[in-house]
């Protein structure tokens, strides 16, 4: 698996570098709205304490964008477009992934002090999500 560098991404996805200060007291890192996050955020959530062979996703939203930041430990992502996939090992806590709507997006692989941050385009909607894979492959079809 290559690093999230180096790595062609699938229609839409990008990586996102926040800017990383760091000093004698440790580092910090830090975005803002339009500036390094490329929408208005509606909702924040996370994921930690991901139990061994677990995963977290498998899914893609229809309106809803999102920016994934591993803000502890590490996790792989595996990114689909319906024509590319890819997976990307995530341990940078200062380079996240955007994943627009129509990116099918399954989170594993996560290490015992993983915890994952969710930056989203739009407050929870339960009709947004795609959940079966061949209902997916028809809603980019469209």
């Amino acid at each position: 698996m290559k690093n999230s560098d180096e790595m062609e991404l699938p229609r839409g996805c990008e990586l996102i570098h926040l800017p990383n200060i760091t000093d004698d007291r440790g580092m910090l890192a830090f975005g803002e709205c339009s500036r390094h996050i490329p929408f208005d955020i509606k909702r924040v959530f996370w994921t930690y304490n991901v139990s061994d062979g677990n995963s977290r996703g498998n899914h893609a939203h229809r309106t809803c964008s999102m920016v994934l930041f591993p803000i502890g430990g590490s996790f792989s992502i595996e990114l689909d477009d319906g024509v590319m996939k890819t997976t990307i090992q995530m341990d940078r806590p200062h380079i996240g992934i955007l994943i627009p709507p129509g990116v099918w997006c399954n989170l594993f692989d996560f290490t015992s002090n993983a915890a994952c941050i969710c930056l989203a385009s739009h407050p929870y909607d339960p009709e947004d999500y795609i959940h079966d894979y061949g209902e997916f492959l028809k809603f980019i079809e469209k």
